[in-house]
């Protein structure tokens, strides 16, 4: 009786597993023979402008059979003692702009423990490419070629990776990689800039720097037992920043390493030079 009682739950668990994503917790939807949009919306609980707008549609808004839709969905964040605009548009990779906009706060508006705030789902838009005539296309992939073979990040830090770069477009995302390396091992700056911020981040990166390069691209070393530089200052490329550390949500002695590019993950293994 027992056993079979057993072997009915773990049926049951089988099944629950295959199951689909309700509608309502969907961030994808692949649409099925005679959906609408506005029963997509309905049935997601979004509003059907949003859906639009994160997936540029045009008038008269048909849809097709296997068409996939991005389904853009407001997620909540309550404010820890510590937490700052800066470390909450950092863990979610929003501008504090448009977090202070979508709360109906100014820019430089201190933040309560217990304070719930709307993080607005941003939907990336390519700006269009003006047409280039075929000298002008050559150049533009001559230049992009001696770019890619000069790497403007350095490790910060010599050690085996333990886990990669996910892109946040997966469940399970990682914006940066974790490498293994003794606690109090000095972590050095990735390339040349200015001190973002410099201190402890309570939810998720313990002790934290973020290093501002410019164009658009930041650097960020998280887990650290130490900080040792502060906010504004400038760094040099291989100057140390801080010793590593199992701060945070470390699963060991390691370093959580990311590269940003206007305020977007993009994956570290791609810009830096091979380990030697």
């Amino acid at each position: 009786m027992k056993r079979a009682a057993l072997l009915a739950a773990a049926a049951a668990l089988l099944v629950a597993a295959g199951e689909p994503l309700p509608a309502e917790r969907e961030t994808e939807h692949v649409v099925t023979a005679g959906e609408t949009l506005m029963g997509v919306a309905n049935r997601a609980k979004v509003p059907r402008v949003l859906i639009i707008e994160a997936n540029g549609l045009k008038a008269p808004y048909a849809l097709r059979t296997g068409q996939k839709l991005k389904i853009p969905r407001t997620r909540r964040h309550t404010v820890a003692r510590g937490d700052s605009g800066f470390t909450v548009a950092y863990r979610y990779a929003v501008p504090w702009k448009d977090i202070a906009v979508a709360n109906g706060l100014s820019e430089d508006a201190p933040l309560k423990p217990g304070q719930v705030l709307l993080i607005p789902t941003l939907i990336a838009t390519a700006d269009p490419a003006p047409p280039a005539s075929a000298a002008s296309a050559a150049a533009s992939a001559a230049a992009a070629t001696a770019a890619s073979a000069t790497k403007i990040f350095g490790w910060p830090l010599q050690g085996t990776v333990r886990r990669g770069f996910t892109a946040r477009t997966e469940s399970d995302y990682h914006d940066g990689i974790d490498i293994r390396t003794p606690v109090g091992t000095a972590v050095r700056a990735s390339a040349p800039g200015k001190v973002l911020f410099a201190g402890a981040e309570p939810r998720q990166f313990g002790n934290l720097v973020v290093i501002d390069h410019g164009n658009g691209w930041t650097s960020s070393y998280a887990f650290l037992s130490r900080v040792t530089v502060s906010e504004n200052e400038d760094v040099r490329a291989g100057e140390r920043i801080g010793l590593s550390g199992r701060t945070g949500m470390a699963k060991g002695p390691e370093l959580h390493f990311e590269l940003r590019r206007n305020n977007r993950p993009i994956d570290p293994a791609e810009e830096l030079p091979e380990a030697k």
